[in-house]
């Protein structure tokens, strides 16, 4: 919602800033200086203060000239009869000459203004001296409705609201819980997430914990699915989610499911700190959860963990050993050395984060993963977060109801009921629900039924709606303008080591008073879709320097609504973010892919020299057009298409789905896997 700052409305209604901002204090809206944004309701409230005083003041000499043209040509009933309608204006009557008022639910002010024949800023202010603020678009506080009324002589009756909306609220006040008492309120097992690079030891390491062969049992030695486990340790029980990556846990965090309560962390110790390592650092920092290392492979002759906790200090992750917060573990998930340590350090953090439920109340939990099963139909696995889930309770998620027909544990178990921090496979779903949605327990099928219907059509209408991102960045430069305490969150990629280190310690250096710059993850290479999800979860802008996403990076961006700003040039990225931050950034130029190539092989030609033999996978190519050669993700050249042909013939544009050969302008340097982007830039206007 766009709003107005103090100094805007000042000039709008001709008066001192300071005066404006004065006013605004003493009408209890939150404004500090004159920059300070206000929204459209506390604006108007500014703006009715200010007329409302100009029409008592108009008032004021027309009532005096009254008065004495009554003193004079009227006599003492008249002069009774104008006070008594006085009376009725400014306060209550007689008791006995109310006046009988019949209101909608929900009445807003102004609403309620135009039935009792009154002035809309008298009842503004008249809600202001009762301790309450409404607008005159805002509903009138039902606690104050009667005493307002009776204030100005009517006593008020509301009407029923209608029968369809009577039914929505009691179907979605049943799903509401009561607050939990600390009595109510019992330890539960930490929900921990393993994470790190692929092959560094990941489900291994669980395997071991569980005594469970896992492994053997997928292909590959990969996580395919995410799975959620309980085991028993001399300290309690724990509860794992084995992902197959960041990106399961940065999806479910997205769509608002805080399932985690510990990240452990494998790394490798003859491998160290890869790519992956660093992005689950980033993605677990983003999520506030504590992070444990665990230092995997010693067993291994070149396992170094001295190496691996140097590392982690360049992604500010600085274990105890070296003065930091970080506890770790030294373990070999193949021999089984160091386990126990880890899991003892792992119960630890669980005292300490003090992770409590209440066991009593309303169950309800999250959908870790779900699917179709042939055999079962539609089943998801759930961890119960809060109450004990029982077979036969009426459950539902997102737009999915269903019945709980049967419950069955990590072991394979049936079981009746689950507690706080269990996962469980449930059966009985009318369809499969999406993972990361919230499921609760109904008290029956058609109150289930009517809030899955519900989330669908609000669901349905929120993917007809999806903001563009060019309207979510036009969102947050607004906030950005108007807020008091606005942030910018960064997602840096760059395509080398230095120019990463040099941005950083500029991007340090910029900031600005109530504003702040918040730099989520910072990494070499190009821009991938983990940094896109991860953007979308924190609702971060990815900038990326000399470095670009891929054709499924764009895309992901486009759909989830997420800016991608690319630099060639250090200072005009400094630039541009400062120009963020204070709110006045709106691109002068915006970027259109035309068509994009993969070369497949290339060859030298007579006259032409080294020719890209590609294949075009999305839009066209055409000859004269901008073209940019992205390797690794990294661009290697910026120009232009000299020549294109189809076959031996030369060709003006060549369409998706077919071969061409590609001469590039003044360049030769070309491999076979490199990206041929083609756009073009066009002109806007700045916001």
């Amino acid at each position: 919602m766009s709003k107005t700052r103090i100094y805007e409305l000042a000039r709008e209604l001709e008066l001192e800033s300071k005066e404006v901002l004065s006013r605004a204090q003493e009408l209890g809206l939150e404004v500090k200086t004159a920059s300070s944004g206000l929204d459209e309701d506390e604006a108007g409230l500014v703006r009715l203060s200010y007329q409302e005083e100009s029409e008592s003041e108009a008032a004021e000499p027309a009532a005096a000239e009254a008065e004495a043209e009554a003193d004079e040509d009227a006599g003492e009933s008249e002069a009774t009869e104008a006070d008594e309608d006085a009376e009725s204006e400014d306060g209550p009557r007689a008791e006995g000459e109310f006046e009988l008022l019949e209101v909608p639910h929900g009445v807003t002010v102004a609403e309620l203004a135009t039935l009792m024949r009154r002035p809309t800023g008298a009842l503004v202010k008249a809600i202001m001296a009762m301790g309450e603020m409404a607008a005159a678009a805002q509903a009138v506080p039902e606690e104050i409705l009667s005493p307002l009324t009776e204030a100005f002589g009517f006593l008020v009756t509301v009407a029923d609201p209608e029968v369809a909306e009577a039914d929505e609220v009691v179907s979605l006040r049943a799903l509401e819980h009561e607050e939990d008492t600390p009595e109510d309120l019992v330890t539960r097992p930490p929900v921990v997430t393993v994470m790190g690079h692929v092959d560094h030891g990941k489900t291994q390491l669980l395997d071991t914990i569980r005594n469970a062969n896992v492994v053997a049992g997928e292909a590959g030695g990969i996580t395919q699915h995410i799975g959620a486990y309980q085991v028993t340790t001399d300290g309690g029980k724990l509860t794992f989610i084995d992902t197959p990556g960041h990106e399961a846990f940065t999806s479910l965090r997205a769509r608002g499911a805080n399932v985690t309560d510990i990240v452990i962390l494998v790394v490798a110790a003859n491998d160290g700190v890869m790519p992956q390592t660093a992005e689950a650092i980033s993605h677990a920092k983003a999520a506030g959860a504590p992070i444990i290392v665990a230092i995997n492979k010693m067993d291994l002759p070149e396992a170094d963990a001295y190496a691996v906790r140097a590392q982690l200090t360049e992604h500010e992750v600085v274990v105890e050993e070296l003065g930091g917060e970080v506890v770790n573990a030294e373990v070999s998930a193949l021999t089984g050395d160091g386990v126990d340590q880890l899991l003892e350090l792992v119960q630890l953090t669980a005292e300490l984060e003090d992770l409590k439920s209440n066991p009593i109340a309303d169950p309800e939990g999250v959908v870790i993963e779900s699917n179709l099963d042939k055999g079962r139909g539609p089943v998801a696995t759930v961890i119960v977060q809060r109450g004990t889930l029982r077979v036969g309770d009426v459950i539902v998620a997102g737009a999915v109801a269903g019945r709980v027909r049967a419950m069955i544990d990590d072991t394979g178990a049936q079981i009746k009921e689950a507690g706080p921090s269990t996962p469980v496979l449930i059966m009985g779903w009318s369809d499969v629900p999406s993972a990361g949605d919230r499921f609760q327990v109904a008290p029956d099928d058609k109150t289930a039924r009517s809030i899955a219907s519900d989330a669908h059509d609000e669901l349905r209408a929120k993917n007809l709606v999806v903001p563009t991102p060019q309207e979510r960045m036009t969102a947050l430069l607004e906030e950005l303008r108007t807020a008091d305490d606005a942030e910018l969150r960064l997602i840096v990629k760059a395509d080398v080591t230095g120019s990463l280190e040099a941005i950083r310690d500029k991007l340090s250096q910029i900031g600005r008073e109530g504003g702040k710059l918040t730099l989520v993850a910072s990494a070499v290479g190009g821009i991938t879709e983990s940094d896109v999800l991860l953007a979308d979860a924190s609702q971060a802008v990815v900038v990326g320097f000399n470095v670009r996403p891929d054709s499924k990076s764009r895309k992901a961006a486009e759909s989830a609504g997420v800016e991608v700003r690319t630099y060639r040039i250090i200072y005009e990225l400094l630039d541009e973010i400062e120009q963020m931050l204070v709110g006045q950034l709106a691109p002068e130029e915006v970027e259109d892919i035309l068509g994009v190539a993969e070369v497949r092989a290339t060859f030298r030609a007579p006259r032409l020299g080294l020719i890209a033999g590609s294949y075009v996978t999305e839009g066209e190519i055409t000859r004269g057009a901008k073209i940019r050669l992205v390797r690794d993700g990294v661009v290697v050249y910026d120009g232009r298409v000299a020549s294109l042909r189809r076959f031996k013939d030369d060709a003006r544009s060549v369409a998706s789905g077919f071969e061409c050969g590609i001469g590039l302008e003044n360049f030769r340097d070309i491999k076979e896997g490199d990206v041929l982007e083609s756009y073009e830039l066009r002109e806007v206007a700045r916001v």
